[in-house]
């Protein structure tokens, strides 16, 4: 099967089938804003604006990495940039492996004539260093985009699922470790939705990683997805099998900003509105990254898009109202989310 078959299948079954997580959570259910009955500010003041990388968002959301490839791919990927662009927002792109090895689809990733004042994140999967990629394939990847920074995502459970899946991780850290090195951009590594421990990004941020996203259990479970894929019962059985595997998100966030207090960290795994966003910002992220609400508004139309974001804009705003903080940093500092018992 080709690269450009398999992007068309994991669009069609994420916006078709039921592939969310179901036992695990992404943990933030579990918490609780404090009430501000009297919030001694006034609504139309609050400010949403943040930094990531050095680079100044109209507020704390990345439409996470999705796709490319295809002609679906390529315009969901510009209604996305538009309105990321419109709003200020951190977009990703899929990987970007299938641009370098066929350059006819280059277009469909190609959105920064859309989007020129935006972060923008190219995206490769980490594992292809271990299959003949180096430094020049990242290279570019982030000339390709015009990007700020480079995306390595880890995905070995879905390796492990996927049909003649690249599972040979040894000595992954190292290669990492080179990239990380000489790019001249930041690298930022990302898991696909099974999280990222502390010890882990421990071992990541020696490597040289500028930043991490933590993408945790609880959203869409890419082994189910390959699970709807499967060729052979035994491919079906492992995705069903692992389809609720991962850490939780909150769990990824806390443990991870623990660990380093200054690191750009980005939360996603299971964020569906501006409530969630919140609750990650105050858990510790700088941003929150959304990709299923996203891909399914960029099926639709540019406008749904739109209206997505003001959505989740103001879902934010409110949280910020409601609990007497005037910004996203007032809220990081604040003790207004509690644990539930």
């Amino acid at each position: 099967m080709s690269t450009i078959q398999r992007k068309a299948e994991h669009i069609q079954i994420c916006l078709e089938s039921d592939v969310q997580f179901k036992t695990q959570g992404s943990g933030f259910d579990r918490y609780q804003f404090s009430h501000s009955c009297l919030p001694e500010l006034d609504y139309s003041e609050i400010d949403l604006t943040t930094k990531l990388l050095g680079k100044q968002l109209g507020a704390p959301i990345l439409i996470s990495s999705m796709t490319g490839g295809t002609l679906q791919a390529k315009e969901i990927n510009y209604r996305l940039a538009e309105v990321a662009q419109e709003y200020r927002l951190a977009m990703g792109v899929g990987s970007q492996r299938v641009a370098i090895e066929q350059p006819q689809v280059a277009n469909t990733f190609q959105v920064r004539k859309l989007a020129p004042d935006i972060l923008l994140l190219a995206n490769l999967g980490a594992i292809q260093l271990n299959y003949r990629y180096g430094i020049d394939e990242c290279l570019k990847a982030v000339e390709l985009l015009e990007a700020d920074a480079l995306i390595l995502h880890l995905n070995p459970l879905q390796e492990c699922i996927q049909p003649h899946g690249d599972t040979n991780f040894k000595g992954l850290l190292d290669r990492i470790a080179i990239v990380c090195e000489r790019l001249p951009v930041p690298v930022i590594i990302k898991e696909v939705g099974n999280g990222i421990s502390a010890e882990m990004a421990h071992q990541l941020i020696v490597a040289g990683a500028s930043g991490i996203d933590v993408a945790g259990a609880g959203g869409t479970s890419w082994a189910k997805v390959e699970s709807e894929r499967a060729k052979t019962a035994l491919q079906r059985r492992l995705g069903q099998t692992f389809g609720d595997w991962g850490i939780p998100t909150t769990e990824c966030i806390t443990t991870i900003r623990q660990l380093a207090p200054t690191l750009p960290l980005i939360a996603s795994g299971g964020l569906r509105n501006g409530l969630d966003v919140a609750k990650a910002i105050a858990l510790g992220a700088d941003v929150a990254g959304l990709a299923l609400p996203f891909l399914q508004a960029a099926d639709e139309s540019t406008m749904a898009v739109r209206e997505l974001v003001q959505i989740l804009m103001t879902e934010i705003q409110t949280v910020l109202f409601c609990t007497g903080n005037a910004n996203l940093a007032a809220l990081q500092q604040t003790n207004c989310l509690h644990l539930l018992r």
